[in-house]
């Protein structure tokens, strides 16, 4: 027999809002009715979270999930930031814990093939669960307020198709204390399981150290005795590779979660750049949109990123940006830079798109008639000394002592004066060639010499190789050059323009010989 079409009047979705409960698809356990299409909207007092669990899931399957489908939402429906799945099949959907107090839940099917449908049971403040977003916070029961006594929670992290490793930081850590941790204490597992390897047990005052899986699952567990507590704990969690990674190539490049798809919602993800002393990083903005500026305070109060220089948020903020911008490049002041971004429960956008390119620590002088240019060798180990050269590769760098040097006139290795801001300057491109195998990579920096004053300046030209990176990077550092005044290559060489007056002297003395001729022959 088939199942009814939905009859007008039938109970599907709505809002629930009592601490625990059940519901179920239409007709459970009796096949669902066709093209229905139900929102349940799980709510509980603000503060609290929601644990999600299934038992009995059995829609028509698709490979996609095109057809029949149950969509699980960290936070309120259609919001595409929120998805935390889509299930069909007979595979029932993990134990989901909310990162806050909303939850929803989706159930569509189609004109063709019912099944029995699910039936799923909710609960508020049930603590542990499965946690398959990309980043998120775990807090022990009741946290900051003391954790009940003979408590167990288990947390499984990951899954849910994440690939990366899992990083995992406690910003908070208060559990009684004993020898060996016997009373209350949390475990960390490399797996989804107890039976994976055990990674630590901690339990006291003391922050746990920072802990990297080497599997995309992560499990811990909490455990608390029939008396005396404390603080508890609160921890985040990142998926590396997506949302937690770690550079220290003098180039890379790397963009937000999903890209250029909607980001997910209730992020916190980390880059942190880490090059070799006395290296600076500069970070161009290929692309970007955030969700925008509040309209209240004018600020960057909901989905921003920010960068700060070092390696850690305590260092000095570089900056903090959020909409849809179209940013100059950054540099940092230490060899160190960390990108933070923070996306709120709601309004996902598109994301960014980031390239980054190590400036190498140089020294420039010069005088009247020439440069010097000096690198210090540890900072280029990997290279000979004819990758580093000024103007052509017949002006490579010389080794002396511990360092690459460049020891050369204005009139040679591809110099050239030029006028800016009425100023006559020395211009030269210094080329630093990274290439590896066919990878060509030649970062440029634009030597300049101001020779009345003796003073002498380098800028980065030309570094990582998308060639919209390469134009946008000249049409920044032009614009910033000279305080966003446009460049006059206006190039007169002091031998071309002695040429030219050569020639009009001797048109000049023809011109003359001419005439005179002209004369006596008259």
């Amino acid at each position: 027999s088939h199942p009814p079409l939905c009859p007008p009047g039938i109970k599907c979705g709505g809002v629930l809002s009592a601490p625990s409960g059940n519901f179920s698809s239409p007709n459970f356990p009796g096949p669902y009715p066709y093209e229905t299409e139900c929102t349940w909207l799980i709510v509980v007092a603000e503060g609290s979270s929601v644990l999600l669990s299934f038992s009995h899931f059995e829609l028509e399957y698709h490979a996609a999930c095109a057809y029949d489908y149950l969509q699980v939402y960290n936070g309120a429906a259609r919001d595409r930031g929120n998805l935390l799945g889509t299930f069909c099949g007979r595979s029932p959907p993990p134990p989901f814990s909310s990162a806050w107090h909303v939850m929803a839940v989706v159930f569509r099917s189609d004109r063709h093939v019912a099944k029995r449908g699910f039936a799923a049971a909710y609960r508020k403040d049930a603590c542990g669960g499965q946690l398959t977003g990309l980043s998120g916070e775990i807090t022990s029961p009741r946290y900051p307020e003391s954790y009940p006594n003979d408590a167990e929670c288990r947390w499984n992290i990951g899954g849910a198709g994440g690939s990366g490793l899992l990083t995992l930081v406690f910003a908070d850590f208060q559990v009684e204390g004993g020898q060996g941790c016997g009373f209350d204490y949390v475990a960390l597992f490399d797996g989804p399981t107890t039976a994976a390897p055990r990674l630590g047990r901690y339990c006291g005052n003391t922050r746990p150290p920072r802990t990297v899986s080497s599997t995309p699952h992560l499990l811990l567990l909490f455990k608390s005795d029939f008396n005396i507590g404390g603080r508890g704990f609160k921890a985040h969690f990142y998926s590396a590779g997506e949302c937690q990674e770690v550079f220290t190539t003098v180039k890379g490049n790397f963009s937000s979660p999903r890209y250029p798809n909607f980001y997910p919602n209730n992020l916190k993800c980390q880059w942190s750049i880490q090059l070799p002393p006395g290296y600076r990083v500069k970070v161009f903005f290929l692309d970007m949109e955030l969700e925008g500026r509040s309209s209240l305070t004018g600020g960057c109060d909901y989905d921003h990123l920010a960068a700060f220089d070092g390696g850690t948020e305590d260092g000095s903020l570089l900056g903090r940006w959020c909409g849809w911008e179209s940013l100059a490049p950054i540099t940092s002041r230490s060899n160190q830079l960390l990108l933070v971004l923070h996306t709120d429960r709601n309004t996902a956008k598109r994301g960014f798109s980031i390239a980054y390119v190590g400036v190498v620590p140089m020294n420039v002088s010069c005088t009247r008639t020439d440069f010097h240019i000096q690198i210090p060798v540890q900072s280029l180990a990997q290279l000979e000394r004819k990758r580093i050269y000024l103007g052509t590769p017949f002006c490579a760098a010389q080794v002396v002592g511990g360092n690459f040097k460049i020891h050369t006139r204005f009139d040679t290795c591809g110099t050239e004066s030029q006028k800016r801001n009425n100023t006559s300057v020395i211009v030269s491109t210094l080329y630093i060639d990274f290439s590896a195998g066919d990878q060509e990579d030649i970062h440029q920096y634009e030597v300049q010499c101001e020779p009345k004053r003796k003073e002498a300046s380098v800028t980065l030209i030309a570094g990582p190789n998308p060639s919209r990176l390469s134009q946008a990077e000249n049409l920044v550092d032009a614009q910033q050059r000279e305080g966003g005044a446009t460049v006059t290559r206006e190039i007169k060489s002091q031998d071309t323009s002695d040429i030219i007056f050569i020639s009009i002297c001797i048109l000049a003395g023809l011109l003359m010989v001419i005439a005179v001729v002209g004369l006596v022959l008259l």
